[in-house]
């Protein structure tokens, strides 16, 4: 398996059966993107934790122009059935607590704790920001057994250690940010709680409001427990699991 960081919260993995999953896709307009949104029509399934626009994205566009089934929530769902996606065809929407299988993929939806609305094309046109329920995370299972979560934007829950003692995943992707989600010093008590061994921090260096080193939560992470391998990637590195 394969995972590669592509700036913010957007993800790449590529299970070992070749199973290309994108998470949160904004690639568009993200300064750190480092891939055009032609690359990513190679997607077989895209995951959305919510509707802001830097984790919505080019989600819609990418489902459309590749055929990948989109895995949302509902709400989501039933926005993106008004923009060419039939809600249960083109979408697999499932709600916190479920989960749903793609092309061998199991993916389950689990809490995040953060508020959301939807920005949409609505938003962009308008500024008309529309209900998204809840934002979620995700965690990932490949046809070879590999877990991934990806805990989507949060701040820090009791829930992180569930998803630790439910799904034992082998990598967490957590935010760091700490405006908009954990701050370094509350994602390393998450990485500790999650006990994945591998963990790759994200939504940081994105914009001056989420400037953090991540050398400095890598420490935070050892000054609390062992045995997590803090992998720090640059936008475009990828991690082979």
């Amino acid at each position: 398996m394969k995972i590669q960081w592509l700036g913010h919260s957007a993800f790449k993995i590529v299970s070992d059966q070749g199973v290309n999953i994108y998470i949160d896709p904004w690639i568009k307009d993200n300064p750190v993107c480092p891939i055009t949104l032609e690359e990513a029509k190679d997607a077989d399934i895209v995951c959305v934790t919510h509707g802001h626009e830097d984790h919505l994205g080019d989600a819609i566009e990418i489902v459309k122009k590749s055929g990948a089934k989109l895995i949302c929530s509902p709400e989501i769902g039933n926005y993106a059935t008004l923009h060419g996606i039939p809600y249960d065809e083109g979408s697999i929407p499932i709600n916190i607590g479920g989960c749903t299988t793609h092309k061998g993929i199991t993916i389950h939806a689990t809490p995040s704790v953060h508020v959301s609305a939807l920005y949409g094309e609505e938003w962009f046109k308008n500024k008309v920001m529309l209900p998204n329920g809840s934002s979620m995370g995700f965690v990932i299972v490949t046809e070879d057994g590999h877990r991934v979560f990806h805990a989507g934007d949060t701040g820090l829950t009791y829930d992180l250690k569930l998803v630790g003692e439910i799904y034992n995943p082998d990598v967490a992707l957590l935010p760091i940010g700490g405006r908009y989600t954990m701050t370094p010093e509350l994602a390393a008590r998450a990485a500790a709680w999650v006990g994945a061994p591998r963990v790759i921090p994200m939504h940081y260096n994105t914009f001056p409001s989420n400037q953090q080193d991540p050398q400095r939560y890598l420490e935070l992470i050892n000054n609390l427990t062992s045995g997590i391998d803090v992998v720090v990637l640059k936008p475009g590195e990828m991690l082979t699991v």
